[in-house]
């Protein structure tokens, strides 16, 4: 490092304060830098030096910062939290004030993700009976959303200053903090503003990338595959290729998307990103197989259940159902397909169903368009279209 004592270290921040050089405060305010890991800098009571280096009111930020580095050395993130909300808290009054200027932008950046990672750790360290899973966090998402009113409250069209611009860096941590607490019904109004901003095109694409991906995944959780698709597919293929890990992230969650749109993934992919979980699914779904539809699922149930998927790949046993029934219809060769015939092909698939429950699965298919026609009951057959009676999936 190109400084070892406090004095050097708050004599740097000093002249970056005074040469607005946010990108520098950013980087000595934030509990990841090199400095946040030496010991002297974990101070208990440093506002006696700190105020002889520092005028206000960047003095109150280091005070908080390093106050919370020795909170955090000691293991208290509980305090730290507090620290770090306080001066989250703190720094929202200077960027307030600075009714004209956009420079301290990356100090928000930094602050907000330490905010959100100190109140992560917080939550792992709850002791009082009183304290409500997610309440840090929750928390830590009220904190963001004063910088976050702040910066879309700023009218100037101007986009080298407009505050404006730091809306979608705070949007992906709000996002961050709602998928976590699960509260994905926040996450509409965040939308809402980024969508309709002047400035939309014109965040860091690294900002786009997360800003789509998580919009992916609540649209998938919507039921809006169309528009899951579209999104995670954007972050997918913007994502850099050396991210193997954000990459592999997406495509947890672009497969099951895709399947459900009738795109079979490629094998290449899911192997080079180590996601082949999602393979023999592929197989069962596509070949109707609902044997081993069900072991897949059973198998690999941990995996799904840990990315948070395991609903949406459930819904993949609707895409199996109906190509099972359509093997039964070309066997059949006939537009008039006796529900027994159905039943029959379940129960050799291991499927516990009776006759009535058969003619709710193939009335669901029909309602989601995956067959067209309908069910006579009167008979007890399913009468197909002659014309694409069972469409494709993109189409429905």
């Amino acid at each position: 490092m190109a400084f070892m004592n406090v004095a050097n270290y708050l004599q740097i921040i000093e002249r970056a304060w005074r040469s607005c050089n946010g990108q520098t405060l950013s980087i000595f305010l934030s509990i990841r830098h090199d400095h946040a890991k030496l010991k002297n800098y974990h101070i208990e009571s440093p506002e006696n030096i700190v105020e002889k280096f520092l005028p206000a009111p960047i003095d109150e930020l280091v005070v908080y910062h390093l106050k919370c580095l020795y909170s955090m050395g000691i293991g208290d993130f509980l305090t730290a939290y507090q620290l770090q909300s306080a001066l989250v808290q703190a720094f929202t009054k200077i960027l307030q004030a600075q009714k004209d200027e956009n420079w301290s932008l990356p100090i928000m950046y930094t602050i907000s993700s330490d905010l959100r990672v100190i109140a992560q750790q917080a939550e792992n360290q709850r002791v009082g009976v009183n304290d409500k899973p997610g309440e840090y966090l929750e928390k830590a998402a009220e904190c963001l959303m004063g910088c976050f009113r702040i910066c879309a409250a700023d009218n100037r069209t101007d986009d080298r200053d407009t505050k404006r611009k730091g809306m979608m860096a705070l949007v992906n941590q709000l996002f961050k903090v709602y998928f976590r607490i699960n509260k994905l019904h926040l996450c509409k109004p965040l939308i809402r503003a980024i969508e309709s901003s002047p400035f939309k095109d014109t965040f860091s694409l690294s900002q786009q990338i997360t800003y789509r991906y998580f919009v992916g995944r609540k649209a998938m959780f919507d039921s809006d595959y169309k528009a899951a698709d579209k999104y995670l597919s954007y972050a997918f293929e913007n994502c850099h290729k050396l991210s193997r890990k954000n990459k592999r992230l997406i495509l947890i969650y672009l497969v099951p998307v895709k399947m459900l749109l009738g795109y079979t993934p490629n094998r290449v992919v899911l192997e080079k990103y180590n996601v082949l979980e999602f393979w023999d699914l592929v197989q069962a779904v596509c070949q109707g197989n609902l044997k081993w539809f069900d072991e897949i699922m059973e198998k690999h149930e941990i995996f799904f259940i840990h990315c948070g998927i395991y609903l949406i790949v459930d819904k993949l046993k609707i895409v199996a159902y109906r190509n099972l029934f359509k093997k039964v219809y070309l066997i059949l060769n006939t537009h008039q397909i006796p529900v027994e015939s159905l039943q029959t092909a379940l129960e050799f698939l291991g499927q516990d169903v009776d006759l009535d429950e058969t003619q709710c699965i193939v009335a669901n298919l029909i309602n989601e368009g995956k067959i067209k026609g309908y069910i006579s009951h009167q008979h007890r057959k399913v009468v197909v279209s002659k014309q694409n009676p069972f469409p494709p999936l993109t189409s429905t």
